[in-house]
C-alpha cells in the first residue's frame, strides 16, 4: 500500500487533475472487487433492491420455461398444464419431444362428404389435426405468391374410429383439444305421389323448393 502526497499533480492525456487533501489514492494487489472502506468503523452504503423490484421478491418471478432451442417465432413457450394423479400422464414428460409439440391445440372433427361424386369413406371416421399457431410460422413467397409454413405439424392428421378415442389420445399427449360436431341434415325420401297429398296450408307453386 502506498500513499501519494496531496500536493502532487497527476498527469493525464486530457488535463492536469489536482488531488485534494481529502482524497487518498490506494493501490491494492491481487484484488478485483471494490476497495475496503477507509475507516473500518464507518459503514459503507451498498446497493439494495427496490421494494417493488423482482429481486426483492424472488418468489414472484415467473417460473414459465422458455424454449430457447427453437426459432424466435416459436408459438409455444409453456409446458402442458399439470394434471392430477388420477389423470393420464403426459407422454411428452418421458418421450423427450421438443417443447413445440407439447402444449399444442388440436381439433377433432368428422369430415363431411365432398360435393363431388366421390365416396364418403373419410366421413365415417373422426379426424384430429393440429390447429394453426396464432403466432408466426406462415409467410408468403414473394416470387410465386405461394403460402409457406414453418410449422412441422401443419397438414398432419390422424384418423380415429370414434370421438372418444381421439379425445383420449389428445389427453395422453397433453394437448388442448376442441371438438367440431358434424352438421348433419336429415333427408327424408320423397315420392311422386306426395305432390297430390292434401295440404291444409297454402299450396306451393314450385314444389321443389
Amino acid at each position: 500500500m502506498s500513499f501519494f502526497p496531496a500536493s502532487r499533480m497527476i498527469l493525464t492525456r486530457q488535463a492536469l487533475l489536482p488531488v485534494s487533501r481529502s482524497t487518498v489514492l490506494l493501490r491494492y494487489k491481487g484484488t478485483t472487487g471494490p476497495p475496503p472502506p477507509e475507516n473500518p468503523n464507518k459503514s459503507v452504503a451498498t446497493a439494495t433492491p427496490a421494494a417493488n423490484s423482482a429481486a426483492a421478491f424472488p418468489e414472484t418471478e415467473s417460473e414459465t420455461p422458455s424454449d430457447f432451442a427453437t426459432s424466435a417465432y416459436s408459438p409455444v413457450n409453456t409446458f402442458p398444464v399439470q394434471r392430477s394423479e388420477n389423470d393420464a400422464l403426459d407422454a411428452a414428460s418421458i418421450s423427450g419431444a421438443p417443447l413445440d409439440l407439447q402444449a399444442r391445440t388440436v381439433r377433432i372433427l368428422k369430415p363431411s362428404k365432398p360435393a363431388t361424386q366421390s365416396g364418403n369413406w373419410n366421413g365415417r371416421q373422426w379426424r384430429m389435426d393440429w390447429d394453426v399457431p396464432p403466432k408466426g410460422h406462415r409467410w408468403e413467397n414473394p416470387l410465386m405468391g405461394w403460402q409457406s409454413s414453418g410449422d412441422f405439424m401443419q397438414g398432419t392428421h390422424i384418423f380415429f374410429k370414434s370421438k372418444e378415442d381421439a379425445i383420449a389420445f389428445a389427453e395422453k399427449q397433453g394437448y388442448k383439444w376442441f371438438v367440431q360436431e358434424p352438421n348433419e341434415r336429415a333427408f327424408r325420401s320423397k315420392a311422386y305421389a306426395a305432390n297430390f297429398f292434401h295440404s291444409s296450408k297454402k299450396l306451393k307453386i314450385i314444389r321443389t323448393k
